[in-house]
């Protein structure tokens, strides 16, 4: 099966909805799978004390002029909608609330996504595995204990579901990657298992094929200097570009574990290896 590449938009169309047909135009072009935004009712996700404290940004002064200035609502979503089936691309969103996941149901998507920090929200997460769609789920910042928890919770549903394994610093440096956690959890949990990367560059995301991963999730940019918390562990297009051929080689590189000769090696032995199929041949008569 061939690994789900997700272009991670997220909140990086920083509440333009040019900017996110612009990026959901490269996802296509780059050879994304799906692209993936996030969902959140602000005065629910946030306390009023946050969403009032003082925050410089493009909206305004508060967090809250901040916060709201980056959601989405109906017409947006409608239009994304729209647009994600005239480019033949699939689309979901992880919702941070119980009343975001209720809007996204409006849609009819094929996936669900549960983000590293609501992985912990118990309402949510039976929620969603009540609907009884795949869904991602991000692992970052999560406990084992956190994570036993929130997959008890997708078994006793039967809901189908895949763990990413995920480290939630934006941007996240190369040494705290830590890949080899991708095959403890497809041991502990048998179950497939993805990587969604906040580093810079691509050379984690592509050594993370090699681990056998389902799926990849990277953030997607216009523009890395643009305004927004995730813009710096987020790739720009020909980056996205380059990921998604990378990895496709890589898949393709893999094969499958056992040992075979190919049918141009065999022609290569016919040239090299008569005397030694000769030894071969004398040593097992020795044998013998």
């Amino acid at each position: 099966m061939s690994i789900f590449i997700i272009a991670e938009i997220g909140i990086n169309h920083n509440g333009d909805i040019n900017v996110a047909k612009k990026l959901i135009d490269s996802a296509v072009f780059c050879g994304c799978d799906a692209v993936k935004f996030q969902k959140r009712t602000v005065s629910l996700v946030y306390s009023k004390e946050t969403l009032d404290s003082p925050r410089e940004s493009p909206w305004g002064t508060t967090t809250r002029a901040q916060k709201e200035g980056l959601e989405f609502g109906k017409n947006e979503y409608d239009e994304i909608a729209r647009y994600c089936k005239e480019k033949r691309i699939l689309w979901f969103a992880s919702a941070w609330d119980k009343e975001s996941q209720k809007f996204l149901r409006a849609y009819n998507l094929k996936y669900n996504k549960v983000a590293s920090a609501m992985l912990t929200h118990r309402g949510l997460l039976e929620m969603i595995a009540e609907e009884g769609k795949h869904t991602f789920i991000s692992t970052g910042m999560s406990s084992i204990e956190e994570i036993d928890a929130a997959v008890e919770i997708f078994k006793k549903r039967k809901c189908s579901f895949e763990l990413l394994h995920a480290n939630s610093a934006y941007p996240m440096k190369d040494e705290e990657a830590s890949l080899m956690t991708i095959r403890y959890l497809k041991d502990r949990y048998n179950c497939n298992v993805g990587y969604s990367g906040h580093e810079v560059g691509l050379q984690i995301s592509i050594a993370a094929v090699s681990l056998g991963i389902s799926s990849l999730e990277r953030h997607i940019t216009l523009d890395r200097a643009m305004y927004g918390s995730d813009q710096a562990a987020s790739v720009e297009i020909m980056g996205m570009y380059r990921l998604v051929r990378d990895v496709r080689t890589v898949e393709k590189a893999m094969g499958l574990p056992r040992k075979v000769v190919t049918l141009a090696e065999e022609k290569t032995k016919q040239k090299l290896r008569r005397i030694d199929d000769l030894l071969v041949t004398k040593n097992m008569e020795t044998a013998k």
